[in-house]
């Protein structure tokens, strides 16, 4: 086993994918683990039942189906401990429940997946928990923002729907100068193109429906903590009763395998079609970081490996009164492009993005974002779609 693991560090991403957690020898030769479906767990006798002297007690701490993708997860981050939850917003609420309490103050970016905002600003206000956002390209300088009582920083790069880039490293030294956990939604890049343990980061959050799963039929989240936080991190998922189900994380173990081809195609496709979308007299401007024209270009070229399938275009439009009107002809002149939320799987989906909650990172005032989720159909076929939208917004 250790020589394995010792081959599989050196090893390319794909072998990686395609061998990480567990061996078919732990179950019996098959290739993919058992899916175990469980809640009562029988133990041999009273006293073993007593102590809990067995790897396995009860459905909601761990089953091997959940284990083997909670080891698949630490592989790829490097991580200490992996925790499974249902969804990628669960991913980010249980690590700020986890290391807030009343009376602390959270920094959080400003750029920050939306339902992540309501969350500070209902359930974490309620506790009595403040909040401040701060600019994604603050860097160093979120040292300014850091009060006494600053317990955690929250990161994500890019940002979500406008894709801010952010210097992770700078704000995690700083942070940890001042005693802060440092948490980052990496869901975008997921570890294969960014690895946030490396840059400083404690808590590495990811909704697995995105790229892990892959196929839109899956939500879940998981959630890796270096060693420092493992445990904290552990003991509150335990303490609020919140799991991965086997046939989901058995899904996303599957998912795995191919994340690292299917990533390969969707960069070449996103950044071919940003590329020449930045051409286009329809486009005002192009969110891209991976764009050498996109304001923190440099950040990402210095610190991510890769880009993956998502980004924004700010469709050029006369005067505000016509930004709604022009995005919804276009979204609506959509045959191959679907409507609808979420991204990472398989199909291409476009959405009129609404940042009206931003309160430094204001709206583009060229005309309406539209986030583009780009997905393993034909480029030439997807380019196509867009023209025909690109047509009914002119109409307008």
């Amino acid at each position: 086993m250790t020589e394995k693991k010792t081959f599989l560090q050196d090893a390319g991403i794909n072998t990686r994918l395609s061998h990480a957690g567990p061996k078919p020898a732990d179950y019996h030769g098959f290739v993919n683990p058992p899916v175990v479906h469980a809640s009562t767990v029988l133990f041999p006798n009273a006293r073993a039942m007593e102590t809990r002297e067995q790897k396995y007690t009860y459905g909601t701490r761990g089953t091997p189906t959940t284990d083997a993708l909670c080891e698949a997860i630490d592989e790829l981050e490097g991580s200490a401990g992996t925790i499974l939850v249902p969804s990628g917003l669960a991913a980010i609420s249980v690590p700020f429940l986890a290391f807030l309490s009343s009376g602390d103050h959270a920094l959080i970016v400003d750029s920050v997946y939306t339902p992540t905002r309501l969350f500070c600003e209902t359930m974490l206000k309620r506790m009595g928990i403040s909040i401040d956002y701060y600019d994604p390209m603050i860097g160093s300088g979120i040292e300014q923002l850091i009060k006494p009582n600053t317990k955690l920083v929250h990161t994500e790069a890019p940002g979500s729907n406008t894709f801010e880039m952010q210097d992770i490293g700078a704000i995690s030294t700083v942070a940890h100068r001042h005693g802060c956990v440092v948490t980052m939604d990496n869901t975008w890049a997921t570890p294969l193109f960014f690895k946030p343990l490396d840059h400083g980061v404690d808590i590495s959050i990811h909704a697995a429906t995105k790229y892990p799963a892959g196929h839109s039929d899956i939500l879940m989240g998981t959630v890796s903590a270096n060693a420092a936080h493992w445990q904290q991190l552990h003991d509150t998922r335990i303490q609020m009763g919140i799991c991965g189900q086997a046939d989901d994380s058995y899904q996303v173990l599957r998912g795995l395998r191919t994340m690292g081809i299917r990533l390969e195609r969707h960069q070449q496709s996103a950044l071919a079609l940003a590329e020449w979308l930045e051409g286009r007299e329809e486009v005002a401007r192009v969110l891209h970081p991976a764009l050498p024209s996109f304001p923190g270009h440099d950040l990402w070229k210095r610190d991510f490996t890769g880009s993956s399938g998502i980004f924004s275009i700010v469709l050029a439009a006369e005067s505000p009164d016509r930004f709604r009107a022009k995005a919804h002809a276009f979204l609506d002149a959509l045959s191959i492009f679907g409507l609808g939320y979420s991204w990472g799987g398989f199909e291409s989906l476009a959405v009129h993005v609404n940042l009206s909650d931003r309160r430094i990172c204001k709206a583009p005032t060229e005309g309406p974002v539209l986030r583009l989720q780009i997905g393993l159909e034909d480029v030439a076929d997807i380019k196509a779609d867009i023209e025909r939208g690109f047509a009914a917004a002119s109409a307008v």
